[in-house]
């Protein structure tokens, strides 16, 4: 180590030319002496964290494509540029920024006993075809043929990789549970790109996978994941990540959740109880809805001229939309017709419906096949509708009210006091299964109490896949008793780039982004006002050597600008601490000192012994992210 200096920028030397002849370029430092090896690294980042050589311009504009906050604070700081919809390069900063995002994620997943691996992102589509995604993934998955006409994708996801790894790699019940992760490139063919490095088409995930010999071992690695996943985001500095039961989607597998950092720009709709108890996105929410009952009353055939909607019915006969009942009209792959009813004030929810029918896209019947079927578009119900040609699904809020305004099967005509066990033949045997969408301050169904509404950006979702992938893809162990079996699977998953931005979504003023400590791109912004003045360059380097030598990541703002302009620029780089030098503050040996998330304020540091007091800070404010 270096001895400590009397504090004098009139006979200042930079500290680096006191043991080494050297010349450094925007491309680095090249020394005449050999150094050891770490001091040798420090000296290679000199020239690299002044401002003024580092490659990244900020824009004072804002973008006119940028809608959401990050997506305007990554253009505008110099974090990304956009090539493409959808695609991104990374500039310095980025790069910074997401280095210590993975060196975070590889932390834990080491933690939970993963091994780090690196599979292709071009894969061969006969692997796709052995788990059957091939043909039920939509054109999301980029399908092409090599120069030797073989059909191959661009992995959107690695689990058809990742097991032929497995069924050569684990084929012993000694080696589970195991399991592999890797930090890679992935390719979605979106069809709408948007906010950024939120929703694109090329990014780079953290993906693991484990292998277990039952489902009560995969169940436990499931709950050390989740725990390794919540410390994740801690660590990242987000203000506010919560875990939600989720469906599966494409992936698939029994349980799943998804982790949300909640902002006002998410995609994804959440129900939350007040306690916190209760956490669902949208496409699986359900409530616990109360039903008054009522005296059933006689089934009553009443004309509704002209009036086809539910709204249309509900003024004609004058009753709430609560007390109707709508008929839903979808065909399915096959094209074959799904009728759902639920109660009119309700939205179907698809996703639900989708997981129930298995099927990765419906769409709306049109009125020939409905009229086909003897249904009537408008005035349909399950009054008299031959029920064998169609597959029919009921929500439980159709079960469940009584008196409801139906369809009557003819046009123009409408039948008032439907009640379901009542009024239908066989009811017990129709389907009835929850597929309403939740609404904002129905009851929770743990609690009881009205259920919030949250919007959130998916930065992670692990998944219970069970057999899935292995049984397709023939992916066993040889157990114990010399019999083989296939291999309980799990996955888990980490956009690295949407994490950055979902951190700025939370992190951020008017100016630009408040990176936290544990992955803001420097740790401390050097500025030097008035830098033609030898006293303020001198003091600079001086104290940029000295922030150095402590181990501190420092940006240096050696351009001169003023102070305006180098105080916009700092703001859009969001840099947590913050030293400016001017000749004020030189006069009495003293440093302006803030930080970024201070707003408007400072304070006043003496210059003897800074860097030393700036490390103790650093080192303080990383002890909440450990």
């Amino acid at each position: 180590m270096h001895k400590k200096r009397a504090f004098n920028f009139s006979s200042y030397i930079p500290a680096f030319a006191l043991r080494f002849s050297c010349k450094s370029s925007c491309f680095g430092v090249y020394l005449n002496l050999a150094p050891n090896k770490d001091l040798l690294f420090i000296l290679q980042q000199v020239s690299l964290m002044k401002l003024s050589q580092f490659i990244g311009q900020r824009l004072h504009e804002v973008p006119r494509d940028a809608q959401t906050v990050s997506h305007k604070f990554l253009l505008r700081g110099g974090y990304c540029r956009a090539v493409s919809a959808g695609l991104y390069s990374l500039l310095p900063a980025g790069c910074r920024v997401v280095r210590k995002i993975e060196a975070i994620i590889r932390e834990e997943m080491n933690r939970i006993d993963g091994q780090e691996v690196l599979m292709p992102v071009v894969l061969p589509a006969e692997l796709w075809r052995e788990s059957g995604r091939y043909d039920s993934v939509g054109p999301e998955l980029l399908r092409f043929r090599d120069r030797n006409d073989k059909e191959m994708v661009l992995g959107m996801t690695h689990e058809e990789a990742v097991v032929h790894l497995a069924r050569t790699e684990l084929p012993s019940h000694r080696q589970l549970p195991a399991m592999m992760y890797q930090i890679q490139v992935k390719y979605r063919d979106e069809a709408r790109p948007r906010a950024g490095l939120i929703r694109v088409r090329e990014f780079t995930m953290k993906d693991a996978y484990s292998f277990h010999t039952s489902q009560e071992c995969l169940e436990a690695y499931y709950e050390r994941a989740h725990q390794a996943y919540e410390r994740i985001f801690q660590r990242l500095g987000m203000r506010e990540c919560i875990s939600i039961l989720s469906d599966s989607g494409m992936i698939g597998g029994a349980l799943s959740h998804e982790f949300m950092a909640i902002a006002d720009c998410g995609e994804d709709t959440i129900f939350c109880s007040p306690d916190g108890s209760y956490r669902a996105n949208r496409e699986v929410a359900c409530s616990k809805l109360e039903y008054k009952q009522e005296e059933a009353l006689p089934l009553e055939k009443v004309a509704t001229p002209n009036c086809k909607s539910i709204e249309e019915v509900a003024a004609f006969l004058g009753v709430s939309k609560a007390q109707t009942c709508k008929s839903v009209f979808y065909k399915d792959s096959k094209g074959e017709l799904v009728l759902v009813n639920i109660r009119g004030d309700i939205e179907v929810n698809e996703a639900k419906l989708k997981k129930e029918l298995g099927e990765a896209e419906l769409e709306f019947a049109d009125d020939a096949l409905i009229l086909a079927a003897g249904a009537v578009p408008g005035y349909a119900s399950l009054l008299g509708l031959d029920r064998k040609r169609i597959r029919v699904l009921v929500d439980p809020s159709v079960v469940n009210s009584n008196n409801l305004v139906v369809g009557a099967n003819e046009d123009g005509y409408h039948c008032r006091n439907f009640n379901f066990n009542r009024d239908l033949e066989q009811a017990g045997q129709i389907r009835v299964i929850d597929l309403a969408t939740v609404r904002e301050g129905d009851p929770c169904p743990l609690t009881g109490e009205p259920l919030r509404m949250l919007k959130g950006i998916e930065v992670g979702n692990i998944f219970q896949l069970g057999t899935k992938y292995s049984e397709a893809m023939h992916c066993n162990f040889l157990g114990s008793d010399g019999k083989s079996q296939p291999m309980i699977m799990g996955c888990y998953g980490i956009g690295v780039g949407r994490a950055m931005a979902a951190v700025i979504e939370q992190n951020h003023d008017e100016y630009g982004p408040i990176w936290p400590l544990s992955i803001a791109p420097f740790q401390v912004h050097l500025i030097g006002l008035n830098h033609a003045k030898p006293e303020v360059s001198q003091a600079c380097e001086q104290l940029y050597a000295e922030l150095q030598e402590e181990g501190l990541e420092t940006l240096y703002d050696d351009r001169g600008e003023k102070a305006g302009f180098a105080f916009a620029d700092a703001d859009l780089l969001g840099v947590p601490f913050r030293i400016v030098l001017s000749p004020k503050t030189l006069a009495n040996a003293e440093a302006e000192f803030k930080r970024r998330d201070w707003g408007r304020r400072s304070e006043m540091l003496p210059l003897p012994g800074l860097a030393a007091h700036i490390k103790s800070l650093v080192q303080e404010e990383m002890r909440r992210f450990s």
